[in-house]
């Protein structure tokens, strides 16, 4: 009973399998929720642990490399299932995504047998038993339903005792990436199937008399585990370096006193003292008291500081997803901290989340634990090496029965059908596909980019669209002023063109002092816009220099800063309104609020004055009707409509009686004054129609998606050329029901706005007949009409997303639910920003770029040190150079085999095969060679409008594979036919058979065209234009060519040598018969290089016209060729309402 009482609010009692709940579940119902994971529980059984160990004896050890590979297997041969009322009884659970067949992990159950604590740890994250829901809950349930006024009375501090039974439940705070020894990694490694079939290989070639090849395969698979370790082992030690932070923190407990204390034994509800000087912050934390300067770009990419305001004390559920400018993120870094401890200096916080279920433990644990890539290239290999094996067991059939018929012994015919699986499935094939994303992820570095998933370079070959953040992607980061408009009366004044020509008045404090700045070592930190801001007031930032806060100047109020006016310009005595101004309190401004206030006092603490700046709109929104301008709508259009930055004020004196230290935000801005209009000028970067015309002769789309005024963003749009002179811009308003109306949707055309688009561009891109500009129309929709349209017009949500251009007014959770929507239309889903408020878009996108100076962020998987979006047509060629290079290496990797294959077959007809060094010529120096080589070609320097195609398995690709192998058959049998037919042929001696028989004519021939083969096949299969650079590009690789070559002809045509006896190569010295070889070698290059162009080129579409037009499988290309057939829609000035039933939903 104690514990439970000491628990606290939302953490009444952990919970136990046969005894009554120690933890309930705090949160209210509709927060209520388990996580997403089938969990099935396991014991273990006596004597079926006995009989797996007697099995793995008698199978040495080959049974436990199977229950490895397939822990499920393991589980079900040695244990016993529970459901889950006996959960006492159980040891083991088995994970598995709920809707998903697969299981994905097993984990063990932990038991605290002094509190009755059931859970277990899945991916760093610990899942505890609550017994009323029947189920495993993510830890974290229980701080969900924590309000922002019981965090408020949490900083009376936490006794030892609460401290205790909490990290008892929450486990300790630590992000611990595990770093495995050296001896557990080479376990892992040598268990994986390429090193055991490997292994086998070795094996197999060594009972052979392969010395010298199984050697030389064994030296370099010794060397790949040796880098493979290091390389893994680095990985780990530099995550777990980035991920692991302990440090000493200041902990007030509830007898009043300061104790420093590890961060590891930090718990949710314990209270930390922030010093002055700032820390790196070890946890998620609410600021309760005084302000932070903290730098989060190792969470965001972004490498302004944004500044963090106390939470206010209120009944609401307190959320960090909400509440992000009053959220201390674990990892980021406090510059300074003030106004919240007993001296005025220091902050105070109370502690949310640890460990793993921190924004950085959750960064951490993405990185970790990647959710699979639903990739059809990947899938296709797994198939097409299947088909492999089967074909492996074909040979494996026919070599049987050719050697059994040439009287071999089992040894031998054992011996030799196994060695046909080890040629027809290559080992170096896994390594030989990802040397394409290599080098495409080194050039990408060498421009700035930076990757953290390499496998998402393949996928950028894919996208099929793009979004773009506004301000500081398309346009410039910095603003200029343009002008301020002041009301006067019940109008707007002139536009002033420099706010320093601003009478002295409430207009010009409000500019003066509605920020969010600070001062770090003298020099003011913040968002570039405020700083250009208080720059052209001329007005000058200060901080107290008493560490309370407390400056007489202005009565007893705790200041966080002051405003003075420029000391040439100060106001004669008497004319209070131009004084210096303190700033009392700070509401923060957010993406969703889209506004923000300060509470200021004059000299002595008299006229206080609340500003507010924001959204013009939403400014206007909180303001009396009587104070806004009746034009306000025309002016704001107006500017908006010409590319500018409008940002609205408005102001209200507050009463004497008003408690400035704690009165509400929703009191502050409520009954506000209208003020007036700044007009700053957003410039849209050089580099951007650039791209924007790029991407859309390439039949990419790009989007729009801002937190920006709609006619500003399709002003930008037409800047860049989203929009073009001769398209028509069509509005969408979407309204929800209120109490008298029902929920409406209308469209209807806008006024437009000037072009600037140059007339080429505009018939470039028509020339291209582009399916999404058909139309002539794009559609441009706010926040709140999108917001409406998820709600209550769903049915209509794919139209407007597949003519949507611009998104305005969209919060951070609006851009990531409008990816994850056009992902949902089978979209592959681009996504460019600045990595702050565009972060769960760059993470959902299928590839998000950040813009960022810093080297790399866990914000997105790519970052780009550019300021600009040159680097997008950058990404999608180097995915598209990456994707066709990897294509090629898989057909290159297959032929080879099946050249060997062949030869090999055939040679086994004649009982003889290719000799030890024979082997080792072809697969170590001349393959090896050329698929590292081949795969080096850059991406081509224009971005073509047809996407690489992703799919193995598909008509062009099994064709040309077919028929090539055909050809490389007739070609060695060919070479077979012409030495037997020759009158100097001697037979080879039929009492011995393999490599004994070495050397003969027969091998001779067909080691001679083989190896040609080797060469001119990787010179056909290799592409280049549109998506990479003319084979002649790469020096390296003709260069392999050519000595190859050359080397070829000198061991056919030349006297024997060393080199031809090391070989085992018989002496031919007819002339007539060696060009002949080379002939036939000639017309099957030229033959399958003019196949391979045929095909390329849709010699096959033929079959595809025979089986008719199907309908496309995505279902964006479907909704596209139904809206260009319905001219009718959007129905123009004609509002819709809501019907019945949903035909599609998307969330």
């Amino acid at each position: 009973q104690d514990a439970r009482r000491s628990c606290g609010p939302g953490l009444d009692g952990v919970t136990s399998a046969d005894t009554e709940p120690l933890i309930k579940d705090p949160r209210p119902k509709e927060l209520s929720a388990v996580s997403h994971m089938d969990v099935q529980g396991y014991k273990w059984v006596c004597w079926k642990v006995w009989l797996c160990r007697i099995g793995a004896l008698c199978s040495l050890g080959l049974l436990l490399v199977l229950f490895n590979w397939r822990p499920r297997l393991g589980i079900l041969a040695r244990c016993r299932s529970y459901i889950r009322y006996w959960l006492k009884d159980i040891i083991f659970f088995f994970l598995g995504e709920a809707d998903e067949n697969e299981w994905r992990d097993t984990v063990q159950l932990h038991s605290e047998k002094k509190t009755q604590l059931r859970y277990y740890v899945f991916e760093g994250m610990r899942y505890i038993w609550i017994s009323r829901k029947g189920a495993f809950c993510k830890a974290s349930i229980l701080t969900e339903g924590w309000t922002c006024a019981y965090l408020h009375n949490q900083q009376q501090g936490l006794s030892k005792a609460d401290q205790s039974t909490r990290k008892q439940i929450f486990g300790a705070n630590v992000i611990d990436v595990p770093v495995k020894s050296y001896l557990q990694l080479l376990f892992e490694e040598v268990l994986n199937p390429f090193y055991i079939f490997q292994v086998f290989s070795i094996i197999l070639w060594m009972s052979d008399r392969y010395y010298y090849y199984a050697a030389c395969i064994l030296i370099i698979s010794l060397i790949s585990i040796s880098v493979s370790l290091y390389e893994i082992r680095k990985q780990s030690t530099t995550l777990r370096r980035m991920a692991r932070l302990i440090v000493n923190v200041t902990v007030r407990r509830d007898t009043g006193e300061e104790e420093c204390v590890s961060s590891e034994e930090l718990v949710p509800g314990d209270c930390i003292v922030i010093p002055a000087e700032g820390l790196l912050l070890p946890c998620d934390a609410a600021l309760l008291a005084g302000e932070c300067m903290v730098n989060e770009s190792m969470l965001t990419g972004e490498s302004i500081p944004v500044m963090k305001t106390s939470l206010s004390v209120s009944e609401a559920t307190y959320r960090s997803e909400s509440q992000p400018r009053h959220t201390l993120f674990c990892g980021t870094q406090l510059i300074q901290a003030k106004g919240g401890g007993p001296a005025g200096n220091g902050a105070i916080a109370v502690v949310t989340c640890t460990g793993f279920f921190t924004a950085k433990g959750d960064l951490i644990s993405s990185i970790l634990y990647p959710q699979p890539l639903d990739f059809r290239f990947f899938r296709d290999a797994m198939k097409f090496l299947l088909f492999l094996g089967l074909l492996a067991l074909v040979g494996t059939i026919y070599s049987i029965v050719i050697l059994l018929n040439s009287n071999t012994t089992w040894q031998e015919v054992v011996i030799r059908s196994l060695d046909i699986v080890t040629i027809i499935v290559p080992p170096a094939l896994p390594a030989a596909m990802t040397t394409a994303t290599i080098y495409a992820q080194s050039r990408l570095k060498h421009h700035g980019v930076f990757c953290i998933s390499p496998p998402r370079i393949n996928i950028c070959s894919k996208i099929s669209l793009f979004c773009f953040d506004k301000t500081g992607t398309l346009t410039e980061e910095g603003l200029d002023v343009w002008g301020v408009m002041e009301v006067s009366g019940e109008v707007f004044g002139e536009l002033v063109p420099d706010p320093l020509f601003l009478p002295p008045g409430l207009m010009l404090s409000a500019l003066a002092s509605c920020h969010s700045l600070a001062l770090l070592g003298g020099q003011a930190l913040g968002d570039p816009l405020e700083l250009k801001m208080i720059e052209s007031t001329g007005w000058e930032l200060t901080e107290p220099e008493n560490e309370m806060g407390l400056d007489s100047e202005f009565g007893k109020h705790r200041v966080l800063a002051v405003m003075r006016p420029p000391a040439s310009e100060l106001p004669s005595q008497g004319n209070s309104v131009s004084q210096p101004v303190a700033i009392i309190r700070r509401f923060l401004f957010s993406s969703s609020l889209q506004r923000m206030s300060v509470v200021t006092v004059g000299p002595g603490g008299a006229s206080p004055v609340a500003f507010i700046k924001g959204a013009p709109e939403m400014v206007a929104s909180f303001c009396l009707r009587e104070s806004v301008p009746s034009h306000f709508s025309p002016t704001l259009r107006e500017y908006a409509s010409q590319g500018f930055r409008v940002l609205g004020f408005a102001y209200k004196h507050l009463t004497k009686e008003t408690n400035l230290s704690t009165v509400e935000r929703v009191e502050v801005e409520k009954d506000m004054n209208f003020l007036g209009l700044l007009v700053m000028k957003n410039q849209v970067k050089p580099e951007s129609a650039e791209v924007i015309r790029t991407l859309k002769l390439a039949q990419l789309r790009p989007v729009m998606v801002t937190g920006d005024n709609i006619l500003t963003a399709v002003n930008v749009a037409r800047a860049c050329g989203m929009v073009l002179s001769h398209e028509k811009v069509i509005f969408v308003h979407a309204s929800p029901p209120t109490a008298s109306s029902v929920a409406s949707l209308q469209f209807h055309q806008g006024d437009g706005a000037v072009a600037t688009t140059d007339t080429q561009d505009t018939i470039d891109i028509l020339a291209q007949g582009l399916y999404q500009n058909s139309a002539g129309y794009h559609l441009a929709i706010n926040g709140m009409s999108f917001a409406a349209l998820c709600d209550h017009f769903p049915e209509y949500l794919p139209k407007i997303l597949m003519r949507g251009t611009v998104y305005a007014r969209m919060t951070p959770e609006q851009k990531t639910q409008l990816v994850k929507a056009l992902q949902k239309l089978n979209y592959r889903v681009g996504m460019c920003g600045d990595g702050a408020n565009d972060c769960g878009a760059l993470r959902a996108a299928d590839v998000g770029v950040s813009l960022s100076e810093a080297e790399a962020s866990v914000a997105s998987p790519f970052t780009s040190k550019s300021d600009n979006i040159s680097c997008v047509p950058l990404l999608i060629k180097e995915g598209r150079c990456s994707l066709v290079t990897s294509f090629s290496l898989f057909k290159y990797m297959a032929l080879y085999s099946l050249i060997q294959f062949a030869s090999v077959l055939i040679l086994y007809t004649e009982k003889t095969n290719l000799g030890d060094f024979q082997f080792l010529f072809f697969d170590l120096v001349l393959v090896t060679v050329l698929a590292i080589v081949m795969g080096r070609g850059g991406p081509s320097d224009e971005l073509h409008p047809q996407r690489p195609p992703a799919s193995l398995l598909s008509l062009p690709v099994l064709s040309s594979l077919l028929l090539h192998t055909v050809l490389l058959i007739l070609a060695q049998v060919s070479a077979l036919l012409i030495t037997v037919s020759q009158d100097w042929y001697v037979p080879l001696n039929s009492t011995v058979t393999g490599a004994a028989n070495l050397p003969n004519m027969e091998d001779t021939s067909i080691f001679t065209l083989t190896g040609f083969q080797y060469i001119m096949m990787s010179i056909v299969i290799t592409k280049g234009y549109p998506y990479k650079k003319p084979l002649y590009y790469n020096f390296l690789f003709v260069g392999a060519l050519l000595v190859f070559f050359a080397l070829m002809c000198w061991l056919v045509l030349f006297r024997h040598t060393i080199i031809h006896q090391l070989l085992k190569l018989y002496e031919i010295n007819d002339m007539s018969y060696k060009l002949l070889l080379i002939a036939v070698a000639a017309l099957n290059f030229f033959i399958c290089y003019l196949l391979e162009n045929l095909i390329d080129r849709g010699a096959l579409n033929c079959l595809h016209n025979l089986r008719g037009k199907r309908e496309s499988k995505k279902q964006y290309k479907r909704l596209d060729a139904h809206l260009a057939g319905t001219p009718s829609w959007p129905p123009l000035n004609q509002p819709l309402f809501p019907t019945q039933c949903s035909v599609i939903g998307v969330s």
